[in-house]
């Protein structure tokens, strides 16, 4: 972020602009800075101080209105030294607490309502994307037969999630056969990576020496792919359309169908998610307009964290106009996230 060096009535005065733009969305003018905010100073004074934040890009100034409203930049400076610190209330923590212990216990159910629960208490768009089994340790692989043709592989990660798939296989096979080729498989894959099953299990498997255990191998060999890689893993649940829409930024009818659009096409909000992820250095990243790079998202400001399932992460986050109380938002992002991760941890 650019070091503004600015005067501590700078800060205070763009601090009151945003806080009372917050609260009206409309532009705010130097004469009601200075009645609601005592701050000593004239209209006049206030006025100059204004206009000097202008003049740095920290403030805008609609040409059908006297007064001035927030640019990116203010945002940025607001959110990086001038807000509260994130609080999150103790009512709002025991709804969380008490949704997310309700006997969910499917991953989907969960998630699901996670992000109800995000966008009840932010009011914005919530998301919430399913864990990562990119990095995913295997821990283990059972494989249970369905019959003499068909199998189903259970595989478990050291996180404890399971997830499960059904093969067929072009040759009758004997349950004996399946738990000698269980134990082989357990032997030379567990500890492992998915990503690293995937590009090397050709090359572990070439010596298994049995041809009994050919059906067997060839199906995991051809379907290494559907079974180290979690189909849901790009998937992400959106929750609070409504909630984003009662906003006075979307009475504008090109900004609402704008909003419709990217809850639609859910690409592009998981291509900025993932995008977020790997442009900073901590699991908390908060983009303000142009900062998220895709010209869709020019008009919203995104906050996003990530939760972790033992070696797992996901993220969850939110979207809604820039004009968003940052502060309260940021701590229901975090304690979400936080208690979201416990809450998986606990129930696998």
């Amino acid at each position: 972020m650019q070091d503004y060096q600015l005067k501590e009535r700078e800060k205070a005065i763009l601090r009151f602009v945003i806080h009372q733009f917050i609260l009206t969305a409309n532009p705010v003018g130097s004469r009601n800075v200075s009645k609601k905010f005592d701050l000593g100073l004239s209209p006049a004074s206030v006025r100059n101080v204004m206009a000097d934040l202008e003049e740095m890009g920290l403030l805008g100034h609609p040409h059908t209105s006297a007064g001035r409203t927030p640019t990116d930049k203010g945002y940025r400076v607001y959110v990086d030294s001038l807000m509260d610190p994130p609080f999150i209330d103790a009512k709002a923590k025991q709804i969380v607490d008490m949704s997310l212990i309700s006997g969910q216990t499917e991953t989907e159910d969960l998630l699901r309502v996670t992000s109800a629960i995000l966008s009840d208490l932010t009011n914005q768009l919530a998301m919430v994307t399913y864990p990562k089994f990119e990095q995913a340790i295997l821990e283990k692989i059972q494989i249970v037969q369905l019959s003499s043709i068909r199998i189903l592989v259970v595989v478990s990660v050291k996180s404890g999630l399971i997830r499960t798939i059904t093969l067929e296989i072009d040759a009758e096979v004997k349950e004996q056969q399946i738990i000698s080729i269980q134990q082989l498989l357990n032997e030379r894959l567990c500890g492992l990576r998915f990503s690293e099953i995937r590009n090397s299990l050709e090359e572990r498997m070439k010596d298994v020496p049995t041809e009994a255990y050919r059906p067997i191998i060839r199906v995991f060999l051809d379907s290494v792919d559907k079974i180290f890689t979690d189909v849901n893993s790009d998937k992400t649940i959106i929750a609070g359309t409504k909630n984003i829409l009662t906003q006075p930024e979307f009475e504008d009818h090109e900004k609402f169908q704008s909003v419709i659009e990217l809850v639609e096409n859910k690409d592009i909000i998981v291509h900025v998610l993932d995008k977020n992820k790997q442009s900073v250095e901590t699991d908390l990243a908060v983009r303000i307009g142009e900062e998220n790079k895709d010209e869709k998202l020019s008009e919203y400001s995104m906050i996003t964290k990530e939760y972790q399932v033992g070696d797992l992460t996901g993220t969850l986050g939110i979207m809604g106009p820039k004009r968003m109380d940052y502060s309260k938002i940021i701590a229901a992002v975090v304690y979400v996230a936080e208690q979201l991760g416990q809450e998986l941890t606990k129930s696998r």
